[in-house]
């Protein structure tokens, strides 16, 4: 039952994400607009030969000012289509259609009973103990007040009656009417009674709406702090969204009168105080749901995650130095903040309670200091900018944000340094073992725009096209149910570049940070267009053993390919393997083969292994220059080598004074399908396992 319900409650959060997304772009719009159009504005930064009224510039700014107001206004619509568009599992078109005719139809079924019951007489309210602001005019609509609520209930229902029946089959003088065309009949007629059952329920829950939003606006700090922690909490299980959005746009996150009109959710409340000119500075009780982001996500966890990089081993830090880096940069600039809470989260949850407490004290620190900056998505220095420094000091307190996320800064970077240090927590670049495991396979088509590597492992780690359905996203994470979830592969998964999984149920999500919407459609294209053979596909090799082990095979500190200095091998395009920083200049033999290639400067040698496999043992970096001076090779082309078998013997002091880099690398330059790779690192003696090539 509770796989069930978060399987349900994860597909509504990710039906919201279709509207979210729209939000930045209507936002910007309307933050441009009415700040370069405000009087005030013009006037400081003396425009007004080009920004006053009358010239072109005003009028497009009004124009896109009234372009982001036309989205905010009509959200409960909108919403409406999102939500049946998202929980429709097919003909999701007409899903969409019939949520909208249904919303007008609930929306004129009030109507009809307001005024049958006297409240309206000719679309003016007349009632007189009628609660202020709880009927407003929706898409021209004379209604009870029911925001996004109303439109996630049409949404909703919508959807549950269009799985149910857009199979239908009926009589035959009726089958005209059957299947996807009988959702908005049936839609239709089911809304009806839900507009005459919301007229006399809606306004016991309007009352018990705005009593909660009335508690947790009396909490004073102590409830804008809880309200930060439960929301930092649930961004694991993606339901953030789910808790969040009645405070920014339903009575929940309080009311407000802006320019004669009632206006509810802080969200909202902000937006509609950025486009009156005559507002001297933001409401921070709207703003107190969002406004402390800025100083988490833009000072706070960059912090966490240089923490984090300096604590690393040191062979580790250059190959996660720029994973740090990204994840660092992608929370600064848009507030996407999974890339760095998911290298912590499972790896060291004492970090993740941490960053949750220091997150909610930053909502209240906000709150306290009277910050006021909106936001459209999340807080990143995009709408820092726009609706922070843009809007002025004196609107915003902006500049306050500055010192605080200095000091917010280092309180993460020194907790989170401290307790990795005190408890030893194993975050990236900090593992006992720092193995990886690598899945290669060959190319099956020439068609790089249609064969995609990352969803090729991403079919293969969800166990296959038939073990999955409802694949959505949303900002940072692919969304999808499995039939049977023990046939998940993680390791494959986070081979495809994922920082985490998180299951419950038969629910799954995969977090690749910004890039979750791109991977999708990439995903959705090789689909469509790919045949299930390729996802499968294996080469018909006889394989010798099982597991081959690759010694080393030079004495000296193993480390990951990708903290070479050489592009060729740091980017593994030659293949995957290791580096060595080499103590002596004999390379031996890592295993059983055959010598298929020796280079004419004699700093290479390539080996096949029995099963297929190929290496290429590759001494120094620019040693090809070196014309084979400091090189002795010891064996021959087509000869056979056993493991510990001398091949080279280098001069590494010379090798050391003419070469850039005396770096030794060993790559599988080829490795046949469903074969894997387990790496170790460390100080190694030659002949100690180092690679082992698993089927």
């Amino acid at each position: 039952m509770k796989a069930k319900i978060f399987s349900v409650l994860q597909r509504i959060g990710r039906s919201f994400m279709l509207p979210i997304a729209v939000l930045p772009v209507a936002g910007l719009f309307l933050g441009i607009g009415s700040s370069l159009t405000s009087n005030t504005t013009i006037s400081s930064l003396h425009l007004e030969a080009i920004l006053g009224k009358g010239t072109f510039l005003n009028n497009f700014l009004t124009i896109l000012t009234n372009v982001g107001n036309a989205f905010f206004n009509n959200l409960p619509i909108i919403f409406a289509a999102a939500v049946a568009l998202g929980m429709a599992k097919k003909a999701k078109e007409v899903a969409v259609i019939s949520a909208v005719i249904a919303f007008f139809v609930m929306h004129t079924t009030i109507n009809g009973m307001l005024t049958l019951s006297g409240v309206i007489i000719d679309n003016q309210v007349v009632g007189t103990n009628v609660l202020d602001g709880t009927i407003t005019s929706t898409c021209g609509i004379l209604s009870l007040e029911m925001g996004v609520f109303g439109g996630i209930i049409v949404g909703l229902g919508v959807s549950f009656l269009h799985n149910r029946f857009y199979q239908i089959q009926l009589p035959s003088v009726l089958s005209f009417f059957e299947g996807e065309r009988f959702i908005p009949i049936i839609s239709t007629i089911s809304f009806l009674f839900v507009g005459i059952l919301m007229f006399y329920l809606w306004p016991f829950i309007q009352n018990a709406i705005f009593a909660l939003g009335k508690v947790v606006s009396t909490s004073g700090y102590f409830g804008t702090f809880i309200y930060g922690v439960i929301k930092r909490l649930l961004v694991p299980f993606g339901l953030h969204h789910v808790f969040y959005l009645p405070f920014w746009q339903t009575a929940i996150g309080g009311t407000m009168t802006v320019n004669d009109v009632m206006v509810y959710g802080g969200q909202n409340i902000f937006f509609a105080q950025l486009a009156d000119p005559s507002v001297l500075h933001f409401s921070s009780e709207a703003t107190k749901y969002f406004t402390g982001e800025f100083i988490f996500m833009i000072f706070g966890l960059p912090g966490a995650a240089l923490a984090m990089y300096h604590t690393a081993k040191p062979e580790m830090k250059k190959a996660i130095g720029t994973l740090f880096f990204s994840a660092a940069l992608t929370s600064i600039l848009t507030g996407i903040t999974e890339p760095i809470e998911f290298s912590f989260l499972f790896a060291a949850p004492l970090l993740f309670g941490v960053q949750v407490l220091l997150a909610g004290s930053a909502y209240m620190i906000a709150h306290i200091f009277n910050i006021a900056i909106g936001l459209t998505f999340s807080g990143g220095l995009i709408d820092f900018v726009i609706f922070g420094v843009l809007q002025g000091n004196s609107k915003t307190n902006w500049i306050l944000v500055i010192p605080i996320g200095i000091i917010y800064f280092f309180l993460y970077y020194f907790s989170f340094r401290y307790l990795i240090k005190k408890f030893d927590l194993k975050t990236p670049g900090r593992e006992t073992n720092n193995k990886l495991l690598i899945l290669k396979k060959p190319n099956l088509c020439d068609n790089k725009n249609i064969i995609d590597k990352q969803s090729q492992l991403i079919i293969r780690g969800l166990g296959g096209r038939d073990n999955f359905n409802d694949l959505d996203c949303c900002i940072t994470r692919l969304r999808v149910t499995v039939n049977d979830n023990t046939k998940l592969n993680e390791g494959l998964l986070k081979q495809s570049g994922a920082a985490a999984i998180i299951t419950q149920g038969n629910s799954v999500q995969i977090i690749y940070g910004p890039k979750a919407s791109s991977i999708k459609t990439k995903l959705n294209e090789y689909l469509s267009n790919v045949p299930v053979e390729y996802d499968e596909y294996k080469e018909e090799i006889v394989y010798n053993q099982s597991c081959i082990e690759l010694g080393n095979i030079v004495d000296g500190e193993v480390m990951p390919i990708e903290s070479s200095c050489d592009q060729i091998f740091s980017h593994k395009l030659m293949g995957d393997g290791v580096i060595i920083k080499p103590h002596n200049g004999l390379i031996v033999s890592p295993c059983d083969g055959v010598i298929t290639m020796i280079y004419p400067t004699k700093h290479a040698v390539g080996i096949k292994l029995d099963n297929g496999c190929e290496l290429l043992l590759h001494f120094g970096i620019d040693t090809v220059n070196l014309n084979g001076n400091g090189f002795e090779v010891l064996v021959k082309i087509n000869q056979r080598i056993n493991k510990g078998d001398l091949i080279l013997n280098a001069d590494l002091e010379y090798i050391r004074e003419k070469a850039t880099s005396d770096q030794v690398i060993l790559v599988i330059t080829k490795i046949v399908d469903n074969l894997k790779i387990e790496k170790n690192y460390g100080e190694m003696k030659r002949g100690t396992v180092i690679l082992k090539i698993l089927s």
